[in-house]
C-alpha cells in the first residue's frame, strides 16, 4: 500500500508555536506508524516563502523578502528536526522546482478550460500607489461581524474577498483604499460542484475525515462554490506563465496546496525515484493541518486535481481544532504564545509530542498550560512509563547481572500485549492518536500494577522461578512498549531500543527468550514545579499590544 502524507506548510514570516505542532504533529507520528508496518511512505511539507505575510515581515524590518524566508525556514527545519519530525522531504515554495510544478499545473487548468480571464474590482491604496494582496486589507467581517483579514475571517472560517469586508482599512498605511479595476485569472470552482458534493458525501459515508472538516465542507457546498481569483498583484510567489501576465503571481491558494504536488516530485527528483504511486485513485492519504485550513483541502484542492485528471483527491482529513494556552486565545502579535525554539531549549522532545497528543484539539479546542504540562511530564512520563522501565531494568542489572534468559511470558500479559498492537494501530489510522496513546499508557499503569503485586524482591528470595516469570515477562512488555510508543515518542523509544539491544522495530510482536542490557539510564528527569511559576512570570512579561489582529 502507498501512503501519502501531507503536513500543512507554516508561513516563513515568524517563528512556530506550539498551535503549530499540535495540528501538524499527527503527520510524523502516521508516518513512522506506517513505516513500521513496512509500507511504502511519502512525507512531504515545507515553509510557505511565498504570500503577503512574508512581505509584510519584510516591509516591517526593512529587509528583503529572501532574508525573512531563509531566515524562518532555516528555524523550522532545526525546530521539526529537534521534534522528531521525520519528513521525507522538508521543502520551501520560493524554490525553482515548486515554481515550474505550480506554473504546469495552472496552464494544465488553462488548457482543460477551469481557468479563464476576468475584469475585476480590486482594491487599490491611494497613498501607497499599489494595488493590494488580500492579507494587505482588513476590516470586519461580513458575517460574524469580528475583525478580519480580506482573505479569510479567523473567527468563523468564511472566505472573503477584499471587497466584502466592512470599513476596510490598508494594513500598511492605515488608509482606506478605493476600488479600481483591473484583469485576473480566475479559477472555475463552481464547475465542481456536483463532484465535490459527492466526495464529501463520500467521505462523510466512509467517515475518513474529522467532523469539522465535514461540517465546514457542507457549509461551503450548501451556499453554492463560486469561481475565485487565480491570479493577484503580489510582490512574491510563482509568476503567471501566460505572456503579458508575468508580472502576476498565482494566487496562493492555488500555489500553496499545489505544494504536496511539487514536493511530491521533487522528492522522486532528489533520490531518482518515481512517485505516481503516492498520486494514483488507491493511494491512502492524510492531510494533516488545522481548522483553518479545511476548505482548501476539501474543496479547493480536490477541485485543482480533477481539474488536471487526477483522482488521488485526498482520502483523510486531520484537522485539528485550535491549542488554546493558559484559557487564552493564542496571540501572535501580542506574543500570547509558547514558541517552539523557546520550549525546545529547555524540555524533552518527547515531553512536547506526549503532552500534544494526549491534549490533542482533535474534535475541541484544548488549552495547553504550564501547570499540566509540568504535571503531566511528572506523572505519566517520568511517574508511570519510566518508572516502570527503570525498576524493571535496574532490577534485572542488580540482581541478574543485566541478563535474563530464564522464565516464561505470562501468557494474559501476552494476550494483551497482542491485543494491543491491533488496538492502537487502527486508533492511528483512523486519525485518533489521543485515543491511541491513552490506551497504551492504561497498559503501562496495569504493567505497574502487575509489577507491585507480583513482589520480584521477595521472589528473588523465596521463589526464583517465578521471579524470573514476572522479569522476562517485564522485560517483554518494555520492548513492545518501545514499539508501541515508537510513533509517539520516538527519542525514548530509541533509547529503551538501545538498553536492551533491540532488533529494528517492525510493528510486529516482539517475543525474545533473553535479554542483555547494555546500559540502564533513567529515560525522564523530573521538573521542579517552581517551573510552573517562572514559566507563567515569563510568557505573562512577554506580553504586548499590537494594534493588528492575530
Amino acid at each position: 500500500m502507498s501512503i501519502f502524507i501531507g503536513g500543512a506548510w507554516p508561513y516563513a514570516n515568524g517563528s512556530l508555536h506550539l498551535g503549530h505542532i499540535a495540528a501538524l504533529l499527527p503527520g510524523d507520528v502516521l508516518a513512522r506508524y506506517y513505516r513500521l508496518k513496512r509500507e511504502k511512505v511519502l512525507y512531504v511539507s515545507g515553509s510557505d516563502c511565498n504570500g503577503t505575510p512574508i512581505s509584510i515581515r519584510a516591509n516591517q524590518e526593512g529587509v528583503t523578502i529572501k532574508e525573512i524566508a531563509d531566515r524562518f525556514h532555516k528555524e523550522f527545519e532545526e525546530c521539526f528536526a529537534k521534534l522528531g519530525f521525520s519528513y521525507d522531504l522538508y521543502t520551501r515554495t520560493d524554490g525553482e522546482f515548486h515554481h515550474q510544478i505550480v506554473q504546469k499545473i495552472f496552464l494544465q487548468l488553462l488548457e482543460n478550460g477551469y481557468v479563464y480571464k476576468k475584469e475585476i474590482e480590486q482594491m487599490y491604496c491611494e497613498y501607497d500607489q499599489q494595488f493590494l494582496p488580500d492579507r494587505y486589507v482588513e476590516g470586519i467581517c461580513p458575517n460574524c461581524f469580528r475583525p478580519s483579514r480580506g482573505d479569510q475571517c479567523d473567527n468563523c472560517s468564511t472566505i472573503l474577498d477584499p471587497l466584502d469586508l466592512i470599513d476596510p482599512k490598508c494594513k500598511i498605511c492605515g488608509n482606506e483604499p478605493i476600488v479600481k479595476s483591473t484583469e485576473h485569472f480566475y479559477f472555475a470552482l463552481s464547475q465542481f460542484q456536483k463532484e465535490i458534493q459527492s466526495y464529501v458525501n463520500n467521505a462523510k459515508t466512509e467517515r475518513k475525515w474529522r467532523e469539522n472538516a465535514l461540517n465546514l465542507s457542507e457549509r461551503y457546498l450548501h451556499e453554492g462554490l463560486i469561481d475565485r481569483a487565480a491570479s493577484r498583484d503580489l510582490p512574491n510567489g510563482v509568476s503567471i506563465p501566460v505572456e503579458g501576465y508575468e508580472n502576476k503571481k498565482v494566487y496562493v491558494w492555488i500555489e500553496a496546496v499545489s505544494g504536496y504536488y511539487s514536493a511530491s516530485k521533487e522528492w522522486a527528483s532528489l533520490h531518482g525515484k518515481n512517485d505516481e504511486q503516492f498520486w494514483n485513485e488507491y493511494t491512502k492519504s492524510y492531510y494533516v493541518h488545522g481548522k483553518d485550513n479545511i476548505p482548501f483541502h476539501t474543496i479547493i484542492w480536490p477541485s485543482i486535481l480533477l481539474g488536471i485528471n487526477n483522482n488521488a483527491l485526498p482520502t483523510h482529513i486531520i484537522s485539528n481544532e485550535y491549542l488554546t494556552l493558559e484559557k487564552k486565545k493564542l496571540s501572535t502579535s501580542k506574543n500570547w504564545a509558547v514558541w517552539v525554539p523557546y520550549i525546545l531549549e529547555r524540555y524533552d522532545p518527547d515531553s512536547i509530542r506526549y503532552f500534544l497528543t494526549i491534549n490533542a484539539p482533535e474534535n475541541r479546542d484544548t488549552d495547553f498550560s504550564w501547570r499540566e504540562f509540568i504535571f503531566s511530564h511528572n506523572s505519566e512520563l517520568l511517574g508511570a512509563y519510566g518508572n516502570f522501565v527503570n525498576r524493571t531494568l535496574k532490577f534485572i542489572e542488580k540482581s541478574y547481572a543485566g541478563t535474563i534468559s530464564t522464565g516464561s511470558i505470562n501468557r494474559d500479559l501476552l494476550k494483551k500485549v497482542e491485543n494491543l498492537y491491533v488496538i492502537i494501530g487502527d486508533l492511528i489510522e483512523d486519525g485518533h492518536f489521543k485515543k491511541a496513546i491513552e490506551e497504551v499508557f492504561e497498559f503501562i499503569r496495569f504493567a505497574n500494577k502487575y509489577f507491585d503485586m507480583e513482589q520480584p524482591w521477595k521472589q528473588l528470595n523465596e521463589d526464583k522461578d517465578s521471579c524470573d516469570n514476572t522479569l522476562v515477562t517485564s522485560v517483554f512488555i518494555i520492548s513492545n512498549l518501545a514499539q508501541l510508543l515508537e510513533p509517539f515518542l520516538p527519542f525514548s523509544s530509541t533509547t529503551v531500543k538501545e538498553m536492551l539491544n533491540l532488533d529494528d522495530f517492525n510493528w510486529n510482536i516482539i517475543r525474545r527468550k533473553s535479554y542483555s542490557l547494555k546500559f540502564v539510564k533513567p529515560l525522564f528527569e523530573r521538573l521542579d514545579i517552581k517551573l510552573i511559576e517562572e514559566e507563567l512570570n515569563y510568557l505573562n512579561s512577554q506580553v504586548h499590544i499590537d494594534i493588528h489582529p492575530s
